[in-house]
């Protein structure tokens, strides 16, 4: 199957070319999910440029639209940015993945005692309220739905200790490893087993049992890490399939 008729395939699931007068808005929100799609089931190769007139033609929408699903997609971690080239796929690559979810489990833990020191009971019932009423169907959930609750809870964490400049920091490393984060959810290694350390940790943040839930968390994190590089593996071969001319290049940096 060509590019081409991949962004047309997708493109006919989606709500028609946009009728006269339709909103911006519209028409970008339809460019964004439609983008999005391609770039979750590998149909646009990672470091690949995206070619903005193509998507135009394909979707049946004009050049502004696809340019703000395109910095939507860029803010959060899906592609990425380089002035005066344009926008690319984001690689996939192992590199710094270890460190980041290192300084991830640092911010976490950190908040984490934080929020059992500072946190007053209504506060802590928020999280409680929060986890409640997604964990029915939790793990059953879209792949987008799951990702997207899954960074609330542990935002939610950070924002409780009172401190913005954590929240700040771990929003940013959400960034960095959400693409990667996405791939994972939906491959065969996603652990359900995650659903139950939200409970548990919810469980101690409510007795304010700052020890287990520091080890809850570390171990929540580090569950995903091994997961995340074999899903990393099975991707890279599902893109560069052999035969493929990148195939080897792309591999060796991998």
């Amino acid at each position: 199957m060509t590019e081409r008729s991949d962004l047309t395939d997708i493109a006919d699931g989606l709500p028609g070319s946009e009728p006269e007068g339709r909103r911006s808005a519209d028409s970008s929100e339809r460019a964004y999910n439609t983008i999005r799609k391609l770039l979750v089931e590998f149909k646009l190769k990672p470091e690949e440029r995206i070619n903005e007139m193509q998507l135009s033609r394909s979707l049946g929408i004009s050049r502004t639209p696809i340019r703000e699903a395109l910095n939507r997609l860029a803010s959060e971690g899906f592609v990425s940015l380089t002035p005066n080239r344009g926008f690319f796929v984001r690689s996939l690559s192992t590199e710094g993945l270890l460190d980041l979810y290192e300084l991830r489990s640092i911010i976490e833990c950190a908040a984490f005692r934080l929020m059992c020191e500072r946190a007053e009971d209504d506060q802590l019932d928020r999280l409680r309220a929060y986890w409640e009423a997604i964990v029915e169907g939790y793990q059953d959930h879209p792949p987008d739905i799951i990702l997207t609750e899954d960074e609330g809870f542990h935002l939610l964490i950070a924002e409780l200790s009172g401190n913005p400049e954590i929240v700040a920091q771990l929003a940013a490393i959400n960034a960095r490893i959400r693409f990667i984060r996405r791939i994972q959810i939906e491959h065969r290694t996603h652990d359900k087993r995650q659903v139950a350390s939200h409970s548990a940790i919810v469980d101690a943040a409510m007795r304010r049992d700052t020890e287990q839930g520091v080890e809850l968390l570390r171990q929540h994190i580090e569950m995903t890490v091994s997961a995340t590089q074999q899903a990393l593996k099975d991707a890279l071969l599902k893109v560069f399939a052999p035969g493929d001319d990148d195939a080897k290049p792309r591999r060796r940096r991998f």
